[in-house]
């Protein structure tokens, strides 16, 4: 894509922010050209929410009726999958796995309780929670 050709559309999922594309110059170097987004990109960002959102809402159900831990239900709501929590927490994928089942989630350390509840950008006791 040449610098001229960066879509400027306005994107309301980067609410009135810019973000940087790299673009070809004249010259035929790269360089990185502001633009704030276009509509596709919107609509396939908006897709991707909106999937995420169906996610905790059937994971919610799952941790209500006992099925699940409220782990999985803040790890969707964080729009993040089992490999991205993993990556994140800094743990194996299958002992977060392990940790999505309630036995599992029910015998976690204090350590690992906080280790989650910061990746996920809450506290402890919300991360118990379904609220």
């Amino acid at each position: 894509m040449n610098v001229n050709d960066v879509p400027q559309e306005s994107n309301r999922t980067l609410d009135g922010q810019r973000k940087g594309v790299y673009a070809r110059r004249a010259d035929g170097r790269l360089a990185l050209v502001p633009s704030q987004g276009w509509e596709v990109e919107e609509i396939v960002t908006r897709q991707a929410v909106e999937a995420f959102e169906a996610l905790a809402a059937a994971a919610r159900e799952r941790a209500r009726r006992g099925e699940s831990s409220p782990l999985e239900y803040h790890m969707y709501r964080a729009r993040m999958d089992l490999s991205l929590l993993a990556q994140a927490s800094g743990l194996w994928r299958w002992r977060v796995r392990r940790h999505l089942k309630p036995q599992g989630f029910a015998r976690l350390s204090p350590v690992l309780r906080q280790r989650y509840a910061e990746t996920l950008g809450i506290t402890c006791a919300q991360l118990e929670t379904l609220d």
